[in-house]
Parts: C-alpha cells; sequence; structure tokens
C-alpha cells in the first residue's frame, strides 16, 4: 500500500509515519514544506491512501489560513482527480471549525472542500475535528499549551496561566495515531459526518500544570506519579520528552557506612518504594522484624544467605540467594531477618517495601536471628 502524507514533518505527521515504520508499511510518500512541488504529482497518481496533515495555525498574516488550509487542500484534492485517483483522503481539522475566527473559517472550508470532492468522485472522506493534541515532538511556544508547559517546567522557565479553571479537551499522540491507522484499515470511528479519536481527556489548565510540577518534583522525591490514571500516565511520557538533554539524569542520596549503602530509588504512595542494597563481604545486615510491613529482596550481583526465624520460635530458616539465579524472596511480617554476604564482592539486592518510610512510625524493631 502507497500512503501519502502531507504535513509530514509536522507534530501528528512524525508520529504516524513512525508508527506506520514499526508496522512495517514502507511505500510512504511524505510531502513537507521542504519538499518539491513537482513531487506531489507522482504522489497523487500512485497513492492508495491519503494522511492530509498539512495545515496553518500561527502564520504571520491572517489570509496565510485560506491559504495554507484551503488552498493546499483544493491543490492536493485537485491533482488526484488530474489523475483519476479515488482513494481515501482523510484530513486533519479542528474544533474550531465551529468558530467564526479566521482559522476556523479556513479549517471549515477544506472540509467542506474535501466533502464536495468526496460527492463528486465517490472518494472516501474522513474529517476529523481534533481538539488539543499532546505528546512527544510537538513544539513548544507555538500552539500547544501542553507542549509549552512541559518544556518551561522542564527548563525552569516562567509559564503564564490566565485561568486555571478553564478546561480542556486534549486528545493523546499515540491514540491519535492508532485512530489513523484504524481508518488506514477501514476501522475509522464515526460520529455523524465526521470521525474522532474515541479517547478524549477533559481537565483544567491548572491541574495540567500541577501535575507537571509535581513531575519536576518527583526527582527530588523519588516519587512515581500515580500510573492507573490514564491522563497523569500520558502526561508524564510526554513532560519527560521534553527534559533538557544535559540532564536525563538525577542523584541519589546514598546512605553509606562500613557495611556498604543503602539508596532508595523510587517510592509510590500506592505501591510502596524500591531501594538498593549493597552490602561489603561477610557483612549482616538487618535482625529485625515488622508487625505489617513487609518487604521482597532480589539479590542481583554477588551472593549470600537470607535467614528467618519467627520471633516466638528457635527454628531458623536459610534461603541461598545469588545474582547467578535471581530469586525474589518475600519477607513475611512476625519473622526476624537477616542477609549475609557470602561471597568475596560486593552484594546487590534490590528491596522493595509495600510502605513508605515513615520514621515517626518506622514498624521496625530489632532482634537478632
Amino acid at each position: 500500500m502507497k500512503i501519502l502524507v502531507t504535513g509530514s514533518k509536522g507534530f501528528i505527521g512524525k508520529n504516524l509515519i513512525a508508527e506506520l515504520r514499526n508496522r512495517n508499511y514502507t511505500d510512504i510518500y511524505e510531502f513537507s514544506r521542504e519538499t518539491d512541488p513537482v513531487l506531489l504529482d507522482e504522489y497523487c497518481r500512485d497513492a492508495d491512501f491519503v494522511f492530509h496533515l498539512a495545515g496553518v495555525n500561527r502564520p504571520k498574516d491572517q489570509s496565510e489560513f485560506m491559504d495554507g488550509n484551503y488552498g493546499f487542500t483544493s491543490i492536493l484534492l485537485e491533482t488526484l482527480k488530474k489523475y483519476q485517483n479515488n482513494c481515501p483522503v482523510m484530513i486533519s481539522s479542528s474544533i474550531q471549525a465551529n468558530l467564526e475566527n479566521p482559522y476556523g473559517i479556513s479549517k471549515r472550508a477544506g472540509e467542506d472542500l474535501l466533502f464536495q470532492y468526496s460527492n463528486q468522485t465517490g472518494a472516501k472522506a474522513l474529517v476529523y475535528r481534533f481538539p488539543n493534541v499532546f505528546g512527544k515532538w510537538c513544539k513548544p511556544n507555538y500552539n500547544s499549551a501542553v507542549a509549552t508547559f512541559c518544556n518551561n517546567i522542564a527548563y525552569g522557565l516562567p509559564i503564564n496561566v490566565n485561568d486555571p479553571n478553564v478546561k480542556m479537551n486534549l486528545v493523546y499522540i499515540d491514540d491519535v495515531v492508532e485512530e489513523l491507522i484504524n481508518a488506514l484499515n477501514g476501522n475509522e470511528n464515526n460520529i455523524d459526518d465526521f470521525c474522532v479519536v474515541p479517547v478524549v481527556h477533559t481537565i483544567s489548565l491548572g491541574e495540567i500544570v500541577y501535575l507537571i510540577y509535581s513531575f519536576k518534583e518527583s526527582r527530588e522525591r523519588r516519587l512515581v506519579p500515580d500510573m492507573s490514571n490514564s491522563f497523569t500516565k500520558k502526561l508524564y511520557s510526554t513532560y519527560l520528552s521534553y527534559l533538557p538533554e544535559d540532564q536525563f539524569s538525577y542523584d541519589l542520596k546514598m546512605n553509606v557506612d562500613h557495611r556498604g549503602s543503602f539508596t532508595e530509588f523510587i517510592k509510590t504512595p500506592e505501591r510502596g518504594q524500591v531501594s538498593v542494597n549493597i552490602s561489603k563481604p561477610g557483612i549482616t545486615k538487618g535482625n529485625h522484624w515488622h508487625h505489617t510491613k513487609n518487604e521482597k529482596f532480589l539479590v542481583v550481583s554477588g551472593h549470600g544467605v537470607i535467614r528467618f526465624r519467627k520471633i516466638n520460635s528457635n527454628e531458623v530458616i536459610e534461603y541461598y540467594v545469588s545474582g547467578d539465579k535471581m530469586q525474589v524472596v518475600d519477607i513475611p511480617t512476625g519473622y526476624t531477618h537477616n542477609i549475609e554476604n557470602l561471597g568475596d564482592t560486593d552484594m546487590v539486592t534490590i528491596m522493595w517495601a509495600n510502605e513508605l518510610f515513615d520514621p515517626e512510625k518506622p514498624d521496625t524493631y530489632y532482634l537478632e536471628v
């Protein structure tokens, strides 16, 4: 299948083309402002499907709205007509097509033109009135508040929020691309004469800003956002794509003594915390028990033994552990336990606890195994 994508270097175009290639679509005609216009004839002659994503939304002069959103659509459709190519045509419109502003008028004019073309030729017309689209590769400080907020907060730059209570309808780029590929395969979601992305998130500007600032702070607090919330998960992925390239890494606080070190890695209020424990050769750590706190130990390097004793028993249970054969060992409540490094190199253990450490209520009681 030969696929023509106009606006190929734009936000949606880049994401769509990347995923089409992931799915082994190899005949993709990419058309952008930098493409030789002569190639449009060849592309329109051979295309089996057209994703018309090209458009203008931030012109220097308002007259450019009609030139970019209506004029080029007219050229595209006339070129398809010229070669009697009645393949399906998808057009990227906007919810602003309902508004009487220059941008909305130009978008509506492009829609009407496609519907007329469809009536004349019998070609399938797919019109998407996208709300605000967010995700990786969206240009900040242009026409996306989410991209601007993510970029500026990541770089420590100021942001401007006129009314934090304003509600926004947002669609995530991966959901958009999934819907477009569904449309390519004839499985688009229709409502009346228009196609829609089925997953729309409605959230206030103030909530968006709060979340993005919390993402920035999470690196210092070692907290991971609640990934069970679909919008939070998508916004967090978006935020990470705007990190400065010299700031991908961040330091953790290592608690170091003669026995080795203990470092908190990730903390989540809902799922507990993950830490990294390093034990020097011959060192035993632990010798304590918990009422409710429970843990999982995973030795990833070195070898040693984890010992348990129920607090009212004399029987000691031993589990030998090694990075050569990774096994998770549950640490049940009511058992005093320790871990000893039996090797001659450092032993590294990933430790998960079901709750965040609370120094006011540590639920940790010293008792030799």
